[in-house]
């Protein structure tokens, strides 16, 4: 036997191996060491390998899922391998016949499909990243989730893969082990961590690419699929061998490839979408999060279709503008969206079952979940037929109208109402689904009242009222009664009566030729009603794979339908408005408002929101974005600010209604986000650092279509340090970019770069003084603050009075000292930044005559009023005189 396991395990390399024998899953070796320090369970051994010990634990067969959802959370990787034989027919081979054993599946973060180990509104994507040499797009993704049979590829670049990769929010990547090492990807599979498994690189042949397609979905070539460049192929490959490595013989419902083209949707980078906290927050929890206080969807589909368009929002007004339709139709029509959220409330996660199914994984359970989807669908699509339907919904309810009626007629004519979970436990088909069934059944049901009758006479015969019949797996049934009671069974006529079987420390088992017969009748009664009902499991499994396609098609219809009608209950419930969104550059919100600190404040029972306008509109048509500069106190609502109009902005491109009085957008084709400090400790980057970086990012890659929120750059260095790099960051935004900013800071010196900025506008968070203390209004208005207000909020946070009074004396000087010579008046003497203008300084013609006079002197033979008096003659000769 452990010649058996090392021969798997060396096939197996990489995995921990979960060897069947018996009711357990034992684990041998290093796997051992590992499952049982992660699990928690006890560390034993079982017999010696090389003069060693050799390390084991287990884990029981029904619970597996519990250890295996453990394991896969903690990053491991399970080879799951089975009995493929029965222990007897082993025997038949010889006394020390091992049982036939084989891997029937890896389990691994991105090929779940167990219920247990699923969250139902997250999906659980495997991805494939390729890299083909040549071309400016020389990266291909592939993305796939075997538990809906999603299957999405997409093209990226070292630039974006990372911003791409966060936006498909994958479970597990793949790539080839020859790629771990490249330069430019490095850096992302250091941030993506455990979440990368290296493969082969043979599974990334672009050459083999398309016959391996091919071959899965069963046609002669993919022209029917689309144009795929040669990235796309061998990621798409990969992901495809990877899966059918995985499972080994079977083979997922997957879709065909569906191509993304990375233009048509809104590119948010990795440090955007943490800084916005799309999904979660950046301590990692969903409560707190945008999506958190969007979602009022009731199925597990709406709920994954809704986290994968708000990571996704769309770049084309068209596609936006028919969300936005079914939004408002269902709006319009309150009574009839809550019936449709009633019916959609019982509908269950068809894709999920259907995948169960189809890998033969499957219980009577996942046949009465295709049953329900199939009525709900019905029901929805009777709720919907005659209605003048916007286009979205119209798509929805033709994939419903199109699922077949002798589908639903045969699970609900043959599947009983109370479902056992597993198939081998039977009693799964009601009375009636088949004759042979209901006889068999009737001869096992007739033959229990039988054995307690039996009992009672052998009770009454012996005089041993505690007599009882019992069934084992080993002795099948037998009489047990106690050692003390036995005497009537062992003496006289009872003795050739009474066959005895086993004797225990209290008690004694015995059998009759009688017994014996009737158990003979029962067990091949049971066995054969078994027979009957997995035959019949099997006959619906294989119905119910083969309309696989109409069943996905209207699984996403429920779930497109549930994300329209929970968006219409978010919009009625908060007050949100339908935005205009266009093809211009526009961004115009009126009474602007942060959907998830406004719901907090709800909650909280606290004051209402205060809502402000943005515009960041052009000031005349074809004019490029305005930038404004937000200045204001500490605790005065400037980030809150900055992140809403971005949410709003995301949120009105991926088709939701959103929190303002009005809002017009011209589409936003990249949104950067730089708010908040975060330092990067284990790549050796300090929270200036960081702060650097991704404002490099947002410098060389915004466009003039772009939407750039940025708080407090240049804050994490010296105050000059800070200041230059703001002000240049600033004049780089307005002149080269070009796009639509939010700048806020506390450089209140950089206010005065609007009298050279032509779209640079000044605004400041409102602030009221009284008594001696400051009041935060929560309003934005015209105008520039003159300080930050920060030794208050230093009181409020609790500073000791003595800290809070010796800063009040110094912030006196400093800001004396600030009034004598006063920095804005820089703005006067710099030139303004300019595109083509060199990046190295230019000496001037007075700078050149100084440096000539200065060479000139000779300091050694100059007396104190000499060298004064050529210091003031330098200095005027410079202009500053």
């Amino acid at each position: 036997m452990m010649e058996q396991y090392i021969e798997i395990k060396a096939s197996n390399p990489g995995v921990l191996l979960f060897y069947r024998m018996g009711d357990f899953y034992e684990l041998f070796f290093e796997d051992a060491v590992e499952a049982s320090r992660a699990l928690g369970i006890t560390l034993t051994k079982r017999g010696q390998h090389l003069g060693q010990d050799i390390p084991m634990c287990g884990v029981p067969v029904h619970a597996a899922d519990d250890y295996l959802e453990k394991l896969i959370a903690l990053g491991f990787r399970v080879a799951v391998c089975e009995q493929m034989e029965d222990p007897a027919e082993a025997k038949k081979r010889g006394s020390k016949s091992v049982v036939r054993r084989d891997v029937v599946r890896l389990v691994t973060p991105g090929t779940l499909t167990e219920e247990k180990l699923l969250s139902p509104a997250d999906s659980n994507y495997l991805l494939a990243l390729a890299r083909v040499r040549g071309g400016d797009q020389d990266l291909g993704l592939a993305w796939i989730d075997i538990s809906t049979g999603v299957f999405r590829v997409a093209e990226s670049n070292a630039t974006r893969v990372l911003a791409d990769i966060f936006r498909i929010d994958p479970r597990e990547v793949i790539v080839a082990d020859t790629l771990m090492q490249d330069g430019e990807l490095k850096p992302v599979f250091d941030i993506l961590g455990r979440l990368v498994a290296p493969q082969p690189a043979v599974l990334f042949d672009s050459a083999s690419a398309e016959g391996r397609l091919t071959r899965y979905f069963s046609v002669k070539t993919l022209e029917g699929f689309g144009n795929f460049s040669r990235a796309e192929l061998a990621a798409a490959s990969a992901a495809v061998a990877y899966v059918e490595k995985t499972q080994v013989s079977e083979r997922p419902p997957l879709s065909l490839p569906e191509r993304q083209a990375t233009s048509s949707t809104l590119f948010i980078d990795a440090a955007t979408r943490a800084n916005l906290e799309l999904v979660r927050t950046l301590s990692g929890q969903r409560d707190g999060s945008l999506l958190k206080a969007m979602d009022r969807t009731v199925t597990g589909g709406g709920a994954r279709l809704l986290f994968e368009r708000l990571m996704s929002p769309l770049t084309e007004p068209g596609p936006i503008a028919e969300r936005q339709d079914a939004l408002a139709w269902l709006l319009s029509d309150s009574f009839l969206n809550e019936n449709l959220r009633s019916l959609l409330k019982r509908a269950p996660d068809m894709p999920r079952a259907l995948s169960r199914l189809a890998l033969d994984r499957a219980g009577p359970r996942d046949l009465a979940a295709i049953r329900q989807g199939l009525s709900v669908s019905a029901e929805v699509a009777g709720l919907l037929r005659g209605a003048v339907l916007p286009d979205e919904l119209h798509r929805a309810f033709t994939d419903l109208e199109c699922l077949p009626p002798a589908l639903d007629h045969l699970l609900s004519s043959m599947l009983a109402d109370e479902l056992p979970l597993l198939k081998r436990d039977g009693g799964f088909l009601r009375e009636g689904a088949d004759d042979g069934l209901d006889e068999a059944r009737a001869l096992r049901d007739q033959s229990r009242r039988v054995i307690a009758g039996l009992q009672l006479q052998y009770a009454e015969e012996t005089g041993v009222k505690s007599l009882k019949i019992k069934h084992n797996n080993v002795l099948g049934y037998f009489i047990e009664v106690t050692a003390s009671n036995a005497g009537p069974l062992t003496e006289g006529e009872a003795k050739a009566r009474f066959i005895h079987r086993q004797s225990m420390a209290n008690a004694m088992r015995f059998t009759t030729t009688e017994l014996a017969d009737l158990e003979s009748r029962i067990a091949n009664a049971a066995g054969e009603a078994l027979t009957i009902e997995l035959a019949a499991f099997e006959r619906m499994r294989l119905a119910v794979v083969a309309e696989a396609e109409a069943i996905k098609k209207a699984a996403r219809a429920l779930a497109v339908i549930d994300v329209a009608s929970g968006l219409a209950v978010l919009a009625e419930e908060q007050g949100y408005c339908r935005p205009l969104v266009d093809d211009s550059r526009m961004f115009s919100i009126v009474a602007g408002r942060h959907p998830v600190v406004e719901q907090a404040l709800r909650r909280q029972a606290e004051s209402p929101f205060i809502a402000n306008d943005c515009s960041l509109s052009p000031s005349s048509p074809g004019g490029h974005g305005a930038i404004w500069m937000l200045t204001g106190p500490n605790m005065g609502g400037k980030s809150t600010f900055l992140r809403q109009n971005a949410l709003i902005a995301i949120m009105a491109q991926m088709g939701s209604f959103v929190p303002a009085g009005s809002a017009h957008i011209g589409v936003v084709d990249r949104l950067f986000s730089r708010v908040g400090a975060s330092d990067d400790l284990a790549r050796g980057r300090s929270t200036f650092m960081v702060e650097m970086v991704e404002t490099a990012a947002i410098l060389n890659q915004a466009s003039d279509r772009s939407l750039v929120i940025l708080d407090e750059i240049g804050r994490g260095t010296a105050t000059f340090d800070g200041l230059s790099i703001a002000w240049a960051t600033v004049e780089h935004l307005h002149e080269v970019n070009r796009c639509r900013a939010l700048f806020a800071t506390h450089f209140h010196e950089l206010t005065a770069l609007s009298e050279k900025l032509a779209r640079l506008a000044n605004v400041t968070m409102r602030v009221k003084e009284w008594q001696g203390e400051v009041v935060f209004l929560h309003e934005v208005g015209p105008g520039a603050a003159d300080r930050s207000y920060g030794i208050q909020v230093a009181r409020l946070a609790g500073l000791p009075p003595a800290v809070v009074a010796r800063a009040r004396d110094v912030l006196t000087m400093l800001e004396d000292a600030d009034r004598k010579n006063p920095a804005t008046q820089l703005i006067d003497d710099l030139p303004l930044f300019q595109a083509s203008q060199r990046r190295e300084p230019v000496a001037s013609a007075a700078a050149s005559a100084v440096e000539e006079a200065l060479r000139g002197l000779d300091i050694d033979d100059m007396t104190p009023k000499q060298a004064l008096d050529a210091l003031y003659d330098l200095k005027k000769r410079l202009g500053k005189g």
